[in-house]
């Protein structure tokens, strides 16, 4: 089987119009880390039309973590924007630092805060899915699949790095990578073809975002 008959046989029961929203937001996402790494301020509004999309998406295919972490990117997203905003010089670019004793207590408490949260999001989802009823459900986390048990401590990685790289933090891009490499082969098994080329991409990206604001780190 060929890449061409694969990708139609991985989205042949979907909607044209999911695969065109993934698509676009996929181009967006990538144009966000672009700039990301180029330390760039757009890489917060490209990320936003990104994420906006992603809420959608990830709510269609029953990924409550990942729609969740989005809301979340959508809020940072703007709140970084205003962070780097103060802290250029030309209105575009910002400069980089490692993150602080603060910096992790806080990264720390989000990722626990994340984990109980999703979690509970999770063990509720029966409740959720049955239109807030109880009737005829049991609560729990009998109902999950790994690819749940990841998205859970995918989106507490993501929350953390989504936290640093507003405070221009180098060790942003660790979570990024852990992260993303993780969701290459969940986002394989839920048949998101084009997502799964997305986070490929986003690995490699994140690589070298570390070293490149490693290297200006140590400029600096």
């Amino acid at each position: 089987m060929n890449f061409f008959e694969y990708l139609t046989a991985q989205y042949s029961s979907y909607e044209t119009y999911l695969i065109v929203l993934e698509i676009v937001a996929v181009l967006f996402g990538l144009m966000s880390v672009y700039y990301s790494i180029r330390k760039n301020i757009w890489v917060y509004p490209t990320g936003i039309i990104s994420t906006v999309l992603f809420i959608y998406i990830m709510f269609v295919f029953g990924l409550l973590g990942d729609m969740l972490i989005n809301v979340y990117y959508t809020v940072m997203s703007i709140y970084g924007w205003i962070l780097w905003s103060k802290h250029s010089d030309d209105h575009i670019h910002v400069e980089v630092k490692k993150a602080g004793k603060k910096d992790w207590q806080v990264g720390s408490l989000l990722f626990a805060g994340s984990l109980l949260f999703v979690g509970l999001i999770y063990y509720l989802k029966p409740f959720i899915d049955n239109q807030f009823s109880m009737e005829g459900i049991k609560l729990g986390l009998y109902h999950l699949d790994w690819a749940n048990y990841t998205d859970i401590v995918t989106t507490s990685l993501f929350l953390v790095g989504m936290y640093f790289m507003a405070k221009r933090n180098l060790e942003n891009w660790i979570f990024w990578i852990v992260a993303d490499f993780i969701c290459i082969p969940m986002m394989h098994y839920k048949g998101l073809v084009f997502t799964t080329l997305q986070y490929f991409v986003f690995t490699i990206m994140a690589i070298i975002g570390y070293f490149e604001w490693k290297k200006h780190l140590v400029k600096s």
